[in-house]
C-alpha cells in the first residue's frame, strides 16, 4: 500500500455558514491525498463537487505507474445542499497551486461528477468570465487568480449536475409539496407504460424539461421575496422529491449500451432510490439549487470543454448504467481534433469488482501524458 501524503490548502471563504464546522468557517481549508511520487514533469488532480475521492480506485494503480496524484475534497464533502459550482472550482484552484509548486506541468482527471468540474475550471482559468452565481450573487472568477491546467482525462463522465438532474427527474409528480404525487400516465416504474413507445419516452422527457424549469422559475421568485423582505434572508433550504427516473434506467434499447437494468444505485429496485430520503438533490437550497442542479448552472461539462485548449483523453466505460452514448457523442463534440479516446469494455461506472480495468484504466492515463508533456503549452503556469 503507498503511503499517502495529507495535503492542507487554505481557502477564501464563501457564504456564511457554508460548512457547519465552526473550525472550518474560523479557518476555510480544504484536504486531500497525495500519492505516488512528490514531485515530476506531470502531476494529476482527481477531484468530485462534493464525494470524497481519497480513497479513488485510481490512486494506488497511478502511484505504482509513478504518477503522483492528488485525490482533493472540495468545501463542500459529503455534503452539497447548498454547493455552489463557483466555490468548488476555487477550491480546485488552489489544489493546482500546490501540485505546480511540485511538478512542471498538471493535469485534471475528470471522473463521474468531477468530469464538469474540471471542464468548467479549465475553460474558467483559460478564461474567466463568471461574475455572478446563477442566484446572483457576485463571485468573480478573474479576481480568483485561477491557474490553468495542462491537460483533461474525462472518465466515465456526465456532461454535468444540471443535465443529470434534467434525465432523473420524475416526470410523473404533480405537487412538489407531497412526495406521493403521482401522475400514473407519466410513471416509468408503473408496468403498465411498459414498454415504452418512442412518444411516451418523448413526453417524459418533455415533462421533465417542464419540471425543472417550474422548480427554477419558483427558486427565482422565492429568492427574490426573501431578499426583499425589511430584513432580508439570503438562502432557504428546499426539497426535491423523486429524482430517480430516467427512462433508460428501465429501457436497456434506449441510447444502448451494455449496462444492467435500474441505473448505477437502484439496481434491482430503483423505484426505491427514487423515493428514498437520499437520492441526489433531496435536500438543497435555493442557491444550491441554481448553481448545481439547475440548467441555469455554469457547469456545463461539455459546453466549456468545447471553450479550453489542452489536450484531452476521454474514456468511455461501456457497461456504465448513467453514463450513456449520448453523453459519449456530447464530450465527443466538445473535443474535437484534440481527443485521444479510449473504450474500456463491460466496464460499470464505479468499475467495481473490476480490478483488470482499472489497470487498464491507469495504463491508458499513463499513456497518454507524453502528449501532455511534449504539447506545446500557452497555457503553462
Amino acid at each position: 500500500m503507498t503511503a499517502h501524503e495529507l495535503v492542507e490548502l487554505d481557502i477564501p471563504a464563501g457564504a456564511a455558514l457554508e460548512n457547519q464546522s465552526g473550525l472550518f468557517n474560523n479557518r476555510p481549508r480544504v484536504y486531500g491525498a497525495l500519492s505516488g511520487p512528490r514531485s515530476g514533469k506531470v502531476g494529476a488532480i482527481i477531484m468530485h463537487p462534493t464525494s470524497n475521492f481519497m480513497g479513488h480506485y485510481l490512486l494506488e494503480p497511478l502511484a505504482r505507474r509513478g504518477i503522483g496524484c492528488l485525490a482533493l475534497n472540495s468545501r463542500y464533502v459529503n455534503n452539497d445542499s447548498v454547493l455552489l459550482m463557483e466555490r468548488v472550482i476555487q477550491d480546485l484552484g488552489a489544489g493546482v497551486k500546490f501540485m505546480l509548486s511540485r511538478f512542471e506541468r498538471v493535469v485534471l482527471l475528470g471522473n463521474s461528477g468531477g468530469a464538469a468540474l474540471m471542464s468548467f475550471y479549465q475553460a474558467q482559468a483559460e478564461n474567466p468570465t463568471v461574475t455572478h452565481t446563477p442566484a446572483g450573487d457576485p463571485v468573480n472568477v478573474a479576481e480568483m487568480g485561477l491557474t490553468p491546467a495542462h491537460g483533461i482525462t474525462i472518465l466515465a463522465g456526465h456532461p454535468g449536475r444540471s443535465h443529470l438532474m434534467l434525465n432523473w427527474l420524475d416526470a410523473s409528480m404533480t405537487d412538489e409539496r407531497d412526495p406521493l404525487s403521482a401522475d400514473p400516465a407519466l410513471d416509468i416504474y408503473d408496468p403498465r407504460n411498459q414498454p415504452f413507445t418512442p412518444g411516451f419516452v418523448a413526453l417524459i422527457r418533455q415533462k421533465q424539461l417542464e419540471r425543472s424549469e417550474r422548480i427554477t422559475a419558483w427558486g427565482r421568485q422565492r429568492l427574490a421575496h426573501l431578499r426583499g423582505l425589511p430584513d432580508p434572508i439570503h438562502d432557504e433550504a428546499m426539497l426535491v422529491y423523486r429524482t430517480y427516473a430516467d427512462p433508460r434506467f428501465v429501457d436497456l434499447s434506449l441510447d444502448a449500451n451494455d449496462r444492467a437494468p435500474g441505473g448505477n444505485r437502484g439496481g434491482k429496485n430503483p423505484r426505491s432510490v427514487n423515493y428514498g430520503v437520499n437520492s441526489l438533490c433531496r435536500y438543497t437550497s435555493l442557491t444550491g439549487w441554481m448553481s448545481q442542479w439547475s440548467l441555469a448552472s455554469h457547469a456545463d461539462g461539455p459546453s466549456n470543454l468545447a471553450k479550453t485548449t489542452v489536450p484531452v483523453l476521454h474514456m468511455e466505460y461501456t457497461a456504465d448504467a448513467s453514463i450513456f452514448p449520448s453523453d459519449i457523442r456530447r464530450w465527443s463534440q466538445a473535443m474535437g481534433a484534440r481527443e485521444t479516446f479510449h473504450r474500456v469494455r463491460s466496464g460499470t461506472h464505479y468499475l467495481l469488482n473490476q480490478p483488470a480495468l482499472i489497470e487498464e484504466v491507469a495504463n491508458a492515463i499513463l499513456g497518454w501524458l507524453p502528449k501532455v508533456e511534449s504539447e506545446p503549452s500557452a497555457r503553462a503556469a
